[in-house]
């Protein structure tokens, strides 16, 4: 952390008068406080990496760049507001969020002031879909992707299961619920029950009633379409009253931060999906990717989730753009993102041009049992891949997309 510090206060000097030119900033939108707090930290701490990095290695365009990052508390209205104070402290970019509503209302202002924003941690449909722009582009994958690689593993798996679902009722939440309704065939409401919970605070009887509920129903399965410390909570209260040994769980997007603070003890054995895992980059002899990982290590002595990843590939990406046009014109950064194919962290991505999604490989996951994480020298190693999906397969095609659309069949 001392070495990581130090790196990004000798890259400040480099922006003072006498020694080079102008920093180029860019904006972070992050959770500090509320729900997704630890989540925020791990977008920090990815973007904190590539500035680093990008500047030991000469910056961009010759200069260096500077990290302005915010609270937005997971509140949308404070997304979008940080947008209008990163534009004044002359950001050329913007990224972040830990809510599809985040991204869609601080994309939309982003938009507004000439600025690309970047969305993380926002998996509802519609940022890329209903709500997409050409000034928005989503690294993060989407409730489509993630449900179609849990309905191909649980169709082959666990065919013929009554589902009962609990979610949290935002744009995420209804997305995520829909699309696996759909894969898994389970769209008939009264056969395969739901719970729908209040956005912002819940109150403990909420969850332990919506559990009763799924308890006292016929269900083999339980998706909880939950995030951060809704999921903790959850989860809990499901491992304190017994509910594995009924259900099997399916958290449809986990993260490395949940597992973490929940424990593997009460996470182990659930499925959901995962973007990308520290062990990846091993697995698949990705040379940057496993820097990436010994450089998260060396800083901080754990290993880096998706959430980091997402961020550090975010800021890299920019920048290799503004390279590749030499310029920081949002339109010619556009251009150059537009059907870009790369290899950083995994496999082979994508920027589409006609939605501006990241379509990547999507893995269906299952956390380890206790023992085995225990066992690993940091106790993190969190998820054994039991199912991967080619972006291609699990995003919506150009069809389906320009079906939920309606009469917007492009980007604006």
């Amino acid at each position: 952390m001392y070495r990581l510090l130090t790196g990004l206060l000798l890259a400040g000097l480099f922006a003072l008068p006498g020694f080079a030119a102008e920093s180029l900033k860019i904006g972070l939108n992050y959770p500090r406080t509320g729900n997704y707090k630890d989540e925020g930290l791990e977008l920090r701490r990815g973007a904190l990496l590539a500035v680093d990095e990008i500047n030991r290695n000469g910056g961009v365009l010759g200069r260096p760049l500077e990290l302005l990052s915010e609270n937005t508390a997971s509140r949308a209205e404070q997304a979008r507001d940080n947008v209008e104070l990163f534009a004044r402290q002359g950001a050329r970019m913007v990224f972040g969020g830990a809510t599809s509503e985040e991204a869609m209302a601080a994309g939309e202002r982003a938009r507004d002031l000439g600025l690309l924003y970047f969305a993380t941690l926002s998996y509802a449909n519609e940022v890329t879909g209903q709500a997409g722009h050409r000034y928005l582009f989503r690294e993060s994958n989407s409730a489509w992707m993630s449900a179609r690689v849990l309905g191909e593993y649980l169709s082959w798996h666990m065919p013929r299961q009554r589902y009962h679902y609990i979610l949290v009722d935002d744009a995420w939440g209804r997305s995520m619920e829909s699309a696996l309704r759909l894969a898994t065939h389970t769209t008939d409401r009264a056969r395969y029950g739901r719970t729908a919970l209040p956005t912002g605070l819940v109150r403990r009887e909420q969850y332990r009633d919506a559990l009763l509920k799924a308890q006292n129903s016929e269900a083999e399965v339980l998706v909880l379409v939950l995030l951060g410390e809704n999921l903790q909570r959850t989860m809990r209260m499901v491992h304190n009253m017994g509910l594995k040994k009924q259900l099997q769980i399916i958290v449809p997007n986990l993260t490395k931060s949940v597992v973490q603070q929940a424990g593997p003890l009460v996470m182990e054995g659930v499925i959901g999906t995962e973007a990308w895992t520290w062990d990846l980059p091993r697995q698949e002899n990705n040379a940057a990717g496993q820097r990436f990982v010994e450089r998260y290590i060396a800083e901080y002595q754990e290993y880096p989730g998706s959430t980091t990843a997402s961020a550090y590939s975010i800021v890299r990406q920019w920048a290799d753009a503004v390279q590749r046009s030499q310029s920081l014109d949002s339109e010619q950064l556009i251009r150059a993102l537009e059907d870009h194919h790369y290899v950083l962290l995994k496999d082979q991505q994508t920027w589409r041009a006609f939605d501006h999604q990241n379509v990547q490989s999507i893995y269906a996951v299952r956390v380890r049992s206790r023992a085995a994480v225990m066992s690993d020298p940091f106790k993190q190693d969190y998820f054994e891949v039991i199912h991967r999906m080619a972006g291609e397969q699990a995003a919506p095609s150009l069809d389906e997309w320009q079906q939920e659309r309606g009469e917007n069949l492009t980007l604006q």
